[in-house]
């Protein structure tokens, strides 16, 4: 088949599954992070402290992190649709329980249950997708759908601070609870919708003629021959004692931890450098997020283009340590520290975009399923020690400076071992999994 023959599948196969897909996770990462923007209230009026918010965040990430695995595995069998459904309907009831919280206690029940609810929802997206797409074009497939991270932002920065500031105390309750209202229900809608959006895999899809099934099928054979972990009959326990795949979950967890930091720590560092509007914060959140998109797009095409993964990976988590480094030297000035958030969020935003066709072209079969999972997982741990260290620094410190260098320093750490663990070309990378176990 010639060349624009498989770009026309492709773009077919996009157009049909990445729309819903990308929404869900618009949705997804609002109704995640919308936390940090929510804070900036619930705390006064629950009468919490900075303390009590990384423990917040860090115990959804336990809780996303420990029914992981087995949400991925759930899908690999029963397949995206009900899984999708599933886990959408209860991350939005979860966002909207959000909205009764009376303290700490029932702040850590919610985080914890909405953990639950979301557990697999992204690395369920990246097996999904690798049924359907070859690894010649998954840097900008993935590019696509994690647009859906600044989309986000530039979404839901100025529609949290909006619906904060001008529906705060509307019909008895505050901003805060408005946020959680508004922004959970339309997941529960989609998940609903779900079912009849998407086709669990090419050979059940109807849209897709017997000659697109037979090309896509003979090119991801071709991606899955180039493999080097993944057979039906491979055990679970095999794929735990992987040091390939615990070195990729490690360097997750140290990219993890920046980007939860940037995530979730970005409207406090902007309030903190004299920006006190919450309208004004929320607005230059989706600033900064529009910046973020066009740089994921162009580091991305960059990545596929010279199919080289590592140095773009490496040079964006250096980038993020040295603006989290520099911040505490932005102190009172609003526009250098803008900035610096900028260059800190498109950097580590785009690290999973790329950093995700690693795993997906080394995993397939039962591993796939299970070793997403366990990298994402332990990434998700990376996000509740971000929020701790934070969190925890933030309240003996009074500010976030001292938390954000920690983060800087183990992103540098995650940049060094990524270098050393995923060669240019063949070495450790292309030996079966028994002698890396």
């Amino acid at each position: 088949m010639s060349a624009p023959s498989h770009s026309r599948l492709y773009c077919r196969i996009a157009v049909r599954i990445i729309p819903f897909l990308f929404i869900c996770y618009v949705l997804n990462f609002i109704d995640r992070v919308n936390i940090g923007f929510a804070k900036l209230q619930f705390l006064h009026d629950l009468g919490l402290g900075e303390g009590a918010f990384g423990m917040a965040t860090g115990i959804f990430f336990i809780s996303y992190a420990a029914f992981e695995l087995p949400s991925n595995l759930m899908l690999a069998r029963i397949g995206a649709r009900k899984t999708l459904m599933r886990i959408m309907l209860l991350w939005g009831l979860c966002t909207v329980g959000q909205t009764f919280m009376t303290g700490a206690t029932s702040l850590y029940v919610l985080r914890f249950l909405l953990g639950m609810a979301e557990a697999g929802f992204f690395p369920g997206l990246i097996l999904y997708l690798s049924y359907w797409f070859p690894d010649t074009v998954r840097a900008r497939v993935n590019s696509v759908l994690l647009l859906a991270v600044p989309i986000a932002g530039i979404v839901g920065g100025p529609l949290s601070g909006s619906i904060m500031s001008q529906l705060h105390d509307f019909m008895g309750l505050r901003g805060w609870q408005w946020l959680f209202l508004i922004e959970g229900v339309p997941a529960i809608v989609l998940g609903l919708l779900a079912p009849f959006m998407l086709s669990d895999r090419p050979d059940t899809a109807k849209w897709l003629s017997g000659a697109e099934r037979q090309m896509l099928q003979q090119d991801l054979t071709h991606t899955h021959a180039k493999a080097v972990i993944g057979h039906e009959h491979i055990s679970l326990m095999e794929i735990l004692r992987s040091r390939r795949i615990l070195g990729l979950a490690t360097v997750y967890f140290c990219i993890y931890v920046g980007l939860v930091a940037v995530a979730f720590w970005g409207p406090t560092i902007l309030k903190f450098s004299g920006v006190v509007s919450v309208a004004s914060i929320g607005w230059l959140s989706g600033l900064i997020s529009v910046l973020t998109m066009l740089g994921n797009l162009a580091i991305a095409y960059s990545s596929d283009r010279r199919m080289e993964r590592r140095w773009h990976i490496a040079g964006c988590m250096v980038a993020t340590a040295v603006s989290l480094f520099l911040l505490r030297f932005s102190l009172g000035n609003v526009p250098v520290t803008v900035a610096l958030v900028a260059i800190a969020q498109l950097s580590i935003f785009t690290v999973p975009i790329i950093y995700w066709t690693i795993p997906a072209a080394q995993l397939v079969g039962r591993s796939a399923a299970a070793g997403i999972a366990i990298i994402s997982a332990l990434g998700s741990i990376g996000g509740a020690f971000s929020s701790w260290i934070v969190g925890g620094m933030m309240a003996r410190t009074g500010s976030p400076y001292a938390g954000l260098a920690i983060v800087g320093g183990l992103l540098l750490f995650g940049a060094i071992l990524l270098m050393w663990m995923v060669p240019g070309k063949s070495s450790e990378f292309t030996k079966p999994l028994q002698q890396v176990a």
